[in-house]
């Protein structure tokens, strides 16, 4: 069959195209392909349909081939990135010490100074406040810290990507620097261990040794460490020192407002310090009480009663007159144990009750008569019969000026010397019944003259005293000599040195008020030194006892004798004298008063049986005051004053002024210590603590001073003269040779 069929022509295969195509053109016509026998216009919607869905192809592979390329390098970035971190990470690291040797620095030692009822003076040291445990400060001050600074605290390992991620966020839609991506670990790291130096290295060192607190400490023991040694403003370091800082309480007691202010601070202390912009700070306040409500921490109401607490008030330096205390103590530390290098417990001899109503009254007075007197400034120090100090002022307001005008300033005393010059000449035999005329008296060339320029005749010791004129005394200093006085201050506790000359008689030479005042106590407490001290004990945290004073039995200084005759002059000076305005209802005290020339210093400095109060009043520039005496107003304060210290005691006589007179048989045993002497008790000391005192025959009792014959001048060469009384002779002279 397939013979009988016959073969076609064979046609062999050409690439000539008929048509004019070109033998290189090997692509297939539209008739060589399967349906070329359809219409041409369907041949032409078909291949229009081909080439739209080759551009859908086309279009979805290069979106993505895009994407593929997108996370391809970020990938290779992410690498190359993360291995430029790891190299500087590696590098900055290797430039640290190594891990190893790594510890928390030592907080600098605090100083806490406690009053004699144990409550705090105050803190010092370079925190100015002692360190508390999370359990022990208000619970609204971590809380509110964690709100504002680090919402996420308990939650990240030491740095919060998602804290720095919405802190970037944050910052870059409000066009500038709105929040802070640093967690509360890696400010204490910075805190501690690097300067605030804005650097990469510093940077990264920073996440490393963060890293490493998480990982060594507990996340309470990195927020304790954080809030006791953070800065908040006006040279405060830590919760407590700001707390006693601004609100003068202790950060256990601060209220919900306080703590929202105090951790505003954190963000820019020293400007948004409540001493120096309060509004800011309570502005920054209510951001933070606001942030505790969202993270849960208060509700509504407790906003509402923070909100309408009375804003803080802040001065502009810590504020109080027992921080003149505080520094005395400072000051006097090194001298008793050296550097300071641990916390160190202080116990003070300072009432606070008696601290307080001192500063009142003297501020009272300044702000009473300060302005149309002409006087600016004030200082009182009050002091019992050990010389243990109970009250310091030292000055109208240690928050505008904390220099001691009580301690550091040296002044003339004016007539308040007086007392020492009437008591060396009851050394050498004087008595309150001598007789000195009272008229115008030359030594050398100098002419002393009474206040009121008047003059009395013949007058007693106890008379010229109580009204204090100085014709007296300037006998009395000669006839003693100057050198004589000058020992018995000394020895009764003046340290300054002095100028051994005739007007010493009317407090020439400078002296401070707490020397002053303390050399008035062996006056009240019998004759016994009383060296004024303010430290009691030093201890360490631990309780190891590295100081203890040991003025609980001092030496006698003046005879019993002596001090039972200046007493009774002393007393008349208040009762009908220059200190009238100073007498006290229902105690009995007395006392001196003092005023410089042209009424730059006025003074009175008294005693009951229970205190010796020292008041100066004047100016630091040492301006002249308005007819300022020591009977004026300082007298008036120290009633003030007193009256206040001694309100619900049973009131006393002042040694030696009442009842039998004391007196002194040699076989007599004298009391052991002045606690004795004030308890009334006596033991069996040795016969001869002290000489006996002249006997009364031996001492003088009348007579005016010697006269040549000038009715009106007494000559340099007979003032002085004595009239054959006995000189008195003490312990202190024979070991001295005196």
């Amino acid at each position: 069959m397939a013979g009988k069929r016959k073969s076609p022509k064979r046609v062999e295969p050409s690439f000539e195209g008929a048509r004019g195509r070109d033998d290189s053109d090997l692509r297939a016509d539209v008739k060589d392909r399967f349906g070329a026998t359809g219409r041409a216009g369907s041949r032409s919607a078909a291949k229009k349909g081909r080439d739209k869905g080759a551009g859908h192809s086309g279009s979805r592979s290069g979106l993505t081939g895009a994407v593929r390329a997108l996370v391809y390098w970020c990938i290779v970035l992410g690498i190359w990135g993360a291995i430029g971190v790891g190299g500087l990470v590696l590098y900055y690291g290797a430039r640290m010490p190594s891990a190893t040797s790594w510890a928390i620095p030592d907080r600098p030692p605090n100083v806490k100074i406690l009053a004699v009822s144990g409550d705090i003076i105050a803190n010092r040291g370079a925190t100015g406040g002692e360190a508390l445990s999370l359990e022990n400060m208000s619970p609204y001050i971590p809380q509110a810290v964690i709100a504002i600074e680090d919402r996420r605290f308990y939650a990240h390992f030491g740095v919060d990507p998602l804290g720095l991620a919405r802190a970037m966020l944050t910052n870059v839609t409000a066009g500038r620097m709105m929040q802070g991506g640093s967690t509360i670990t890696q400010q204490l790291a910075k805190n501690m261990f690097l300067s605030p130096a804005r650097t990469l290295e510093r940077k990264v060192q920073e996440v490393l040794l963060s890293v490493w607190l998480e990982q060594k400490y507990t996340k309470d023991q990195i927020l304790a460490m954080y809030l006791n040694r953070v800065f908040f403003g006006s040279n405060a370091y830590g919760v407590e020192a700001a707390s006693r800082r601004y609100f003068n309480k202790s950060a256990r007691d601060v209220n919900l407002g306080e703590a929202a202010l105090l951790a505003g601070l954190l963000k820019a202390p020293s400007r948004l310090s409540p001493a120096r912009d309060p509004k800011a700070a309570e502005e920054r306040a209510q951001l933070v009480l606001g942030a505790m409500r969202e993270e849960g921490f208060i509700t509504e109401s407790e906003i509402k009663t923070a909100m309408s607490q009375p804003p803080t008030e802040a001065k502009s330096f810590w504020s109080g007159a027992q921080y003149y205390v505080a520094d005395m103590v400072m000051d006097q530390l090194p001298g008793m144990i050296g550097a300071i290098d641990q916390d160190l417990l202080v116990e003070t001899t300072l009432d606070l009750d008696l601290e307080k109503k001192a500063e009142e009254t003297l501020a009272a007075s300044l702000d009473e008569s300060g302005k149309k007197l002409n006087v600016s400034q004030a200082a009182l120090v009050s002091i019992d019969g050990t010389g243990a100090i109970r009250a310091l002022v030292g000055g109208r307001d240690y928050a505008e000026s904390q220099f001691d005008r009580a301690v550091k300033a040296k002044r003339q005393p004016g007539s308040a010397f007086k007392p020492f010059v009437y008591a060396a000449a009851l050394e050498i035999g004087r008595t309150p019944a001598s007789v000195r005329n009272d008229a115008p008296v030359r030594i050398g060339n100098w002419t002393p003259e009474n206040y009121d320029e008047k003059y009395r005749g013949e007058v007693s010791l106890s008379s010229a005293l109580a009204n204090s004129l100085n014709t007296i005394a300037a006998q009395l200093v000669m006839e003693v000599g100057p050198q004589n006085v000058i020992k018995l201050a000394h020895r009764l506790g003046i340290e300054s040195d002095m100028q051994s000359n005739a007007s010493i008689a009317l407090g020439t030479s400078e002296v401070s008020l707490v020397e002053l005042t303390s050399a008035y106590a062996p006056f009240m407490n019998g004759g016994f030194k009383a060296t004024p001290h303010v430290i009691r004990r030093i201890s360490t945290a631990d309780g190891t006892v590295l100081y203890e004073n040991t003025y609980d039995n001092p030496p006698r200084v003046l005879d019993p004798a002596v001090v039972s005759e200046m007493n009774q002059m002393m007393v008349g000076v208040i009762e009908r004298g220059t200190g009238k305005a100073a007498k006290l209802k229902g105690w009995q005290a007395a006392g001196k008063s003092g005023t410089t020339q042209s009424f730059r210093d006025a003074l009175f400095v008294g005693f009951t049986s229970n205190l010796t109060t020292g008041i100066w009043f004047g100016n630091d520039d040492g301006k002249s005051m308005k007819k300022v005496t020591g009977g004026g107003l300082p007298a008036k304060a120290w009633h003030d004053y007193m009256t206040a210290a001694h309100e619900g005691l049973s009131p006393s006589p002042v040694f030696g002024t009442t009842g039998v007179q004391p007196t002194f048989d040699p076989a007599q045993a004298s009391p052991e210590t002045i606690g004795d002497l004030l308890s009334g008790t006596a033991g069996n000391g040795e016969p001869d603590a002290f000489p006996p005192a002249p006997v009364a025959a031996e001492r003088e009792t009348a007579g005016p001073a010697a006269d040549t014959g000038n009715p009106d001048l007494v000559p340099p060469a007979d003032v002085g003269q004595t009239t054959g009384a006995t000189r008195r002779t003490t312990l202190f002279d024979f070991l001295t040779g005196g």
